[in-house]
């Protein structure tokens, strides 16, 4: 009976079974570990560029990879001669500093997608790949979802507080003619201004000099960023990105949903005009006998003097 050999189970086990190739052990076993290493080099550099597919991972075969901080994000820096200062990492909630993590979306790259139940923004910059930032967004009856484009980008500013908050907080009269950029300006370093079908609707991304903030629901309907943060997404923007704002339950919008106007002011009842006083065209005539009183008890009237 002829006797098949078999086959050998890898490449490198076929290339080492050839005849008349190898003269002698020495040379055969150091062309093996050559080829391995050579080989698992290559799949573990594989491994480390690729990002494993999203069903992969809901399914348990592949793990998501550990978000990444951006070191050095939140240091003082000179920004048009004006300080913004350092701030202190170790207070920022970790979940809130910038940092790049795998994030399963159909996004392109340049795609701004805002999540304000988990008051974090995410930047796409790749396949299931996003830079991470913490936000704050609308406290209650400020909340709003849709789609949006980044339509323009301001440096430092100004800020010009609308009429119904003006009335809500009187002291913000002095500023409504628009307060200069600053470090003290409410929107911060930068501004970024959304609109939807060509309609601004008053919405905005942009710093805050009130960074203890991020992570609440805390504004008037905009997101606001640390400044280090809104620098650096305003530097990755050309304009005209899609920006979409989820659901206050994390999904899709389908359409534009604002909050509800804010109610207008009672409006103060005019006093009543005081009735008219009637003054009669002509007094009554003056009746000198007593009302009431018999006439026998009454004086009469003097009779007229004759001539003698």
């Amino acid at each position: 009976m002829q006797t098949i050999p078999l086959r050998p189970e890898t490449p490198v086990q076929a290339l080492l079974a050839l005849p008349n190739i190898w003269t002698n052990d020495v040379m055969r076993a150091r062309f093996a570990a050559l080829l391995r290493l050579l080989t698992v080099g290559a799949f573990a550099g594989l491994l480390s560029a690729c990002v494993p597919d999203p069903a992969m991972i809901e399914a348990g075969l592949a793990q998501a990879p550990a978000p990444k901080e951006v070191p050095n994000a939140y240091l003082a820096t000179k920004d048009a001669n004006i300080d913004i200062p350092a701030l202190p990492v170790e207070e920022i909630p970790q979940q809130f500093r910038r940092q790049t993590v795998y994030f399963p979306t159909d996004e392109v790259p340049g795609t701004i997608i805002i999540n304000p139940s988990q008051r974090v923004l995410h930047y796409v910059t790749g396949k299931n790949q996003a830079i991470r930032y913490g936000i704050a967004v609308g406290r209650a009856g400020f909340e709003w979802s849709g789609t949006a484009i980044v339509s323009e980008k301001k440096p430092w500013p100004t800020w010009t507080p609308p009429a119904e908050m003006i009335a809500r907080d009187p002291k913000l009269a002095k500023w409504k003619d628009g307060q200069p950029g600053g470090p003290t300006n409410p929107l911060g370093a930068r501004a970024i201004y959304l609109t939807t079908n060509g309609v601004d609707y008053g919405y905005r991304i942009h710093g805050t000099p009130e960074w203890r903030s991020i992570g609440r629901n805390a504004s008037s309907g905009c997101i606001r960023m640390i400044n280090q943060d809104v620098i650096d997404l305003y530097n990755r923007l050309k304009g005209g990105e899609k920006v979409v704002v989820l659901t206050r339950d994390g999904q899709y919008p389908t359409r534009l949903v604002l909050p509800p106007p804010a109610p207008k002011p009672a409006a103060v009842a005019a006093a009543p005009a005081p009735a008219p006083v009637v003054v009669p065209a002509a007094m009554p005539t003056f009746n000198p006998m007593l009302q009431g009183v018999p006439a026998a008890l009454q004086t009469p009237p003097a009779a007229p003097a004759t001539s003698g």
